[in-house]
């Protein structure tokens, strides 16, 4: 393996989140953690946050502070993944702090067991933790239902603390005038922010090589110097990544140190390929069908081609703010295909959605990962045929397109359970 290359015993730059890695130079993780662990033990606070961009450490605050509770006094849930309905939510939750599968569907009865959970928690001694990760990825409605379930407290204390970490998205859903009866519940609020110094960082790179078995400076000053230069001055991710595959290549060039000039050579790469994979891109052939348009928050690097099955075109644009990428849908004969209609209501608009009866067909014997595709793909053509939905800018339109989304997957819900 590379790293044994430098006499380590494990490799110092993986981008994973492991606890045995930190290094106490990021002052706004510290921060963070202090504040979180404060709300769960000792301020009797419902709901902390911990918002962040991509890449500066918002997972690996979440694994900190679950390895600086004491475990006996909790009963936790870790949600890493919540772009799913809420009785989804709800199921998963219960079922990580009962230890077993959650059967139930209908949402009453999950609000029910979700509070005996409490209440059998509290007779233990214990308290009940929620943690959700990259909560940006769950809709507002989900969002207000979570604020609901804060009621379910006794009257001296909060019987459950949930936490929820995500990207600057998060923050602006959270501070949106509609919802400050959730923002005003919010008992910690942290932000996360790049590492703040060139002298911080080099500190950083070192201590992992120390933890990862290192005895000697193996990257120089002016090495650490274009690391926070092509690390954006203080991302860790891109940070570990420069210094990964910089270490590569020295073991496979035969280098007894890491200079400038190596590290130089792996972030202009990285550019070159980038600015390669834009110029070379052409028009993608399009398909039959109709061309809609779905609101996402863009925070990947992912870029996925359009194919004719409804699958999304995300370009490799940056922005950390909403964009409207344009989605393939098979063209679909209402006149023919029979449907059901759905009406709810948005902001002072109410509106019908209209599902075709295949779709739901379609989706009850589909993945968890399709039926979220199919609904937000009519979310999106429902959006196209109200464009008075977004007309006030008071309007977002990723919360629009969510919670038409999210009725669309209740509705493929209560079509399963009516088989």
């Amino acid at each position: 393996m590379y790293y044994e290359y430098w006499g380590l015993k494990k490799a110092p730059f993986d981008n994973v989140p492991d606890p045995t890695m930190y290094v106490d130079a990021h002052a706004s993780v510290e921060n963070a953690i202090a504040e979180t662990l404060f709300a769960i033990e000792e301020g009797n606070e419902c709901i902390a946050v911990i918002v962040g961009d991509i890449g500066l450490g918002k997972t690996l605050s979440l694994r900190l502070i679950l390895d600086s509770l004491e475990q006996e006094r909790y009963k936790v849930a870790l949600i890493t993944n919540p772009d799913m309905s809420f009785v989804q939510l709800m199921r998963e939750i219960i079922g990580q702090l009962t230890g077993k599968q959650c059967e139930t569907k209908r949402k009453v009865d999950l609000l029910e067991t979700f509070n005996k959970v409490l209440f059998e928690t509290v007779d233990e001694g214990k308290k009940v933790l929620i943690f959700i990760d990259e909560a940006n990825a769950m809709s507002p409605l989900n969002l207000e239902s979570l604020r609901l379930l804060t009621n379910m407290q006794d009257d001296s204390r909060n019987l459950f603390t949930l936490v929820l970490a995500g990207q600057i998205e998060l923050a602006k859903r959270l501070e949106h005038p509609k919802r400050a009866n959730l923002f005003q519940r919010i008992g910690t609020y942290c932000r996360i922010d790049k590492i703040e110094s060139e002298t911080l960082v080099g500190e950083y790179v070192q201590t992992r090589m120390r933890l990862a078995g290192g005895v000697n400076s193996v990257f120089t000053d002016d090495a650490i110097h274009d690391v926070w230069e092509y690390s954006e001055h203080g991302v860790p991710r891109l940070i570990n990544k420069i210094c990964k595959l910089s270490l590569k290549a020295g073991e496979t060039n035969g280098f007894t140190t890491i200079d400038g000039e190596v590290v130089r050579q792996i972030g202009e790469r990285f550019q070159k390929l980038t600015a390669s994979a834009l110029q070379k891109r052409r028009p993608r052939k399009r398909f039959e069908g109709a061309v809609v348009k779905e609101p996402v928050d863009v925070w990947s690097d992912e870029e996925t081609a359009a194919d004719g099955n409804g699958t999304q075109v995300v370009a490799l644009t940056g922005e950390s703010e909403p964009v409207v990428n344009e989605m393939i849908l098979p063209e679909v004969n209402h006149q023919v295909m029979d449907e059901i209609a759905e009406e709810m209501s948005i902001g002072a608009h109410r509106i019908r959605v209209e599902i075709p009866l295949q779709m739901i067909r379609d989706a009850r014997s589909s993945s968890t990962e399709a039926r979220v595709k199919l609904a937000g793909s009519l979310a999106a053509h429902t959006m196209q045929a109200h464009p008075q939905l977004t007309v006030s800018s008071a309007m977002d339109p990723v919360s629009v397109w969510h919670d038409i989304r999210t009725h669309i997957l209740n509705a493929f819900e209560r079509e399963a359970e009516a088989v």
